[in-house]
């Protein structure tokens, strides 16, 4: 489903292969002065370079680490969420909830939001959907067929949510949205098990052995075929048209370039590539948009409250038994006023300047780290750790690509360990020429 185009350049070799030896600069990286320009020639026309970056975003689809990471993050989040609300799940969203069938019912006529629990209020039917959101967010994770498991995921994510609205916090926003999001990326490029099935396809075809015969991708196609049809039958109850209509529009697509790469590999599935690259270089700026409009908008509305002015307002969340998992440690804090103090102008000034730092890599990355360590606090302190979780899933859009490059081999050295049953030396791991070296607003 969701893996490279045989046809698909690598990064890092677009930039090598297509670029002129005088390259621009790409936007967010400060290059040496003479670096891209030979001394005594004229600067580049403005229509050549326009005409590179034209060539770079359809040519490859930008951050595939960043794009990996936010995949993993949101649906971990999910994930450990379901798994938490196991035993709570009937009262939160099924037959036992406060919110009752039929107030759902009514709301969802109201404001049409999109749910498949309202085909049925029977025990079987929630339980079949609550499954199905779990075993998603899982295969998800792993990045196992990810342009489907992404259809999924959403239909789990929205069909929950929408069932209880007043269940949730800015967390469960914030994953609404992403999930939303994660359907037209590609976001399994990278740390995926899609990634790991076309590196072997492409070994095969550089040994000159046969395509594998794939019957899962069908097959699938087929069963999420048949779950649109019920979907349209049940048009009256499930919510949104406008997002049924997206779904088909994404079957219908995925079954073209089903037959584009089996019977038209050549500039159909080209076509094809550069419009999924679009659509996900697109999706990644509205992610970062949508962060940069989150933080922006948080920290200007905590200038207008008074508390927030005088640097008092961390103090109160402190005192309240519901949020204080660690008495002791919330009530030190508490008891310096400096302490307070600075932790409450402090997050203000981070949240209103992080969008304003994104013109100044330095500044970003330590702006960065700041909210990481401020929504790592939140989960100590508050006892919020899933808000905290989703909110550094989506921070991690714009984490450097060299950072991800060094954790994704730490992580992958770590488990060679892990996994290997002889004392002997593990290889260390280093860089491949397939990994990106281009450097980009997200790092």
């Amino acid at each position: 489903m969701n893996q490279p185009s045989p046809n698909q350049v690598p990064e890092n070799q677009v930039a090598e292969t297509h670029a002129p030896v005088h390259q621009a600069p790409t936007p967010g990286v400060h290059a040496a002065p003479g670096e891209y320009a030979a001394p005594g020639l004229p600067p580049e026309p403005v229509d050549r370079r326009l005409a590179r970056a034209i060539q770079r975003v359809t040519a490859s689809a930008l951050g595939p680490y960043q794009s990996a990471i936010i995949r993993i993050g949101f649906s971990l989040t999910w994930l450990l969420f379901l798994l938490r609300e196991l035993p709570h799940r009937h009262e939160l969203y099924g037959p036992d909830s406060p919110w009752s069938w039929e107030m759902g019912r009514q709301l969802i006529a109201d404001n049409s939001a999109f749910t498949v629990l309202m085909w049925s209020d029977g025990g079987l039917w929630f339980e079949l959907v609550y499954a199905i959101a779990v075993l998603s967010a899982a295969l998800l994770l792993v990045g196992w067929r990810t342009r489907a498991m992404s259809v999924v995921f959403m239909v789990g994510v929205l069909s929950l949510q929408n069932r209880s609205v007043f269940v949730g916090d800015g967390g469960d926003n914030v994953i609404h949205l992403a999930a939303i999001y994660l359907v037209l990326t590609r976001c399994g490029q990278v740390w995926s098990l899609d990634a790991r099935r076309a590196a072997r396809e492409a070994r095969d075809a550089a040994d000159g052995l046969p395509p594998r015969r794939d019957v899962v991708g069908p097959l699938l196609w087929v069963v999420l075929g048949g779950f649109l049809l019920a979907a349209t039958y049940f048009l009256g109850a499930t919510g949104s048209t406008w997002l049924l209509v997206l779904l088909w529009v994404l079957w219908l697509a995925q079954a073209l370039w089903w037959a584009v790469c089996r019977y038209a590999p050549g500039e159909p599935r080209t076509l094809l590539d550069v419009l999924a690259n679009l659509a996900h270089n697109a999706t990644l700026v509205v992610i970062m948009a949508e962060v940069c409009l989150i933080y922006a908008t948080a920290g200007w509305y905590k200038i207008q409250g008074s508390r927030w002015q005088d640097g008092t307002a961390l103090y109160y969340p402190l005192q309240l038994d519901y949020f204080t998992p660690w008495p002791a440690l919330s009530d030190f804090l508490g008891s310096s006023g400096v302490m307070v103090m600075v932790l409450t102008y402090g997050t203000v000034m981070i949240q209103v300047a992080f969008p304003f730092a994104l013109f100044n890599r330095k500044v970003k990355n330590v702006l960065l780290v700041a909210m990481m360590l401020e929504h790592a606090g939140i989960a100590l302190l508050l006892g919020l750790p899933l808000f905290s979780l989703a909110m550094i899933s989506a921070d991690a859009v714009f984490l450097p690509t060299a950072f991800l490059v060094w954790l994704g081999a730490r992580v992958g050295l770590g488990r060679d360990r892990l996994l290997s049953r002889t004392r002997g030396k593990v290889p260390d791991q280093r860089r491949s020429s397939e990994e990106p070296a281009a450097r980009t607003l997200v790092g």
